[in-house]
């Protein structure tokens, strides 16, 4: 079964740093395209990263862009998402998510269940 397993969140003052981890599980992770999203109380759902091990850098929203840098372990099934310089507006739920590709389909996609990052004073 399809399993991804996020951990890294909890509470940290503004200016800090968090690194974030997604194990994966159930599917071939080394063709799989991870992402990261989040979603803050009352706030819908948002891209942070979007990453893959193809040959191609990987894509930040500008609220990540020179704060957050998104990696991944092919060895280890696991991506990385390290997170500096934490503003309160980056307090949210974090949650990875793997695309896969799908022969003659739609690519599937599975959510893991979050992490919780806080950022307060």
């Amino acid at each position: 079964q399809v399993q991804l397993v996020e951990s890294g969140g909890g509470l940290v003052q503004p200016g800090g740093s968090l690194r974030l981890s997604c194990e994966a599980s159930g599917f071939t992770f080394s063709i799989a395209v991870m992402s990261w999203f989040r979603q803050a109380p009352g706030k819908e759902r948002e891209l942070v990263v979007l990453d893959t091990d193809f040959g191609d850098s990987p894509y930040y929203a500008d609220s990540a862009k020179g704060r957050f840098t998104a990696s991944r372990d092919n060895a280890k099934t696991t991506v990385y998402l390290q997170m500096n310089d934490l503003t309160v507006d980056d307090t949210a739920v974090y949650y990875c998510k793997a695309t896969l590709p799908v022969i003659g389909g739609r690519p599937l996609e599975y959510w893991g269940q979050g992490t919780q990052v806080i950022v307060h004073s």
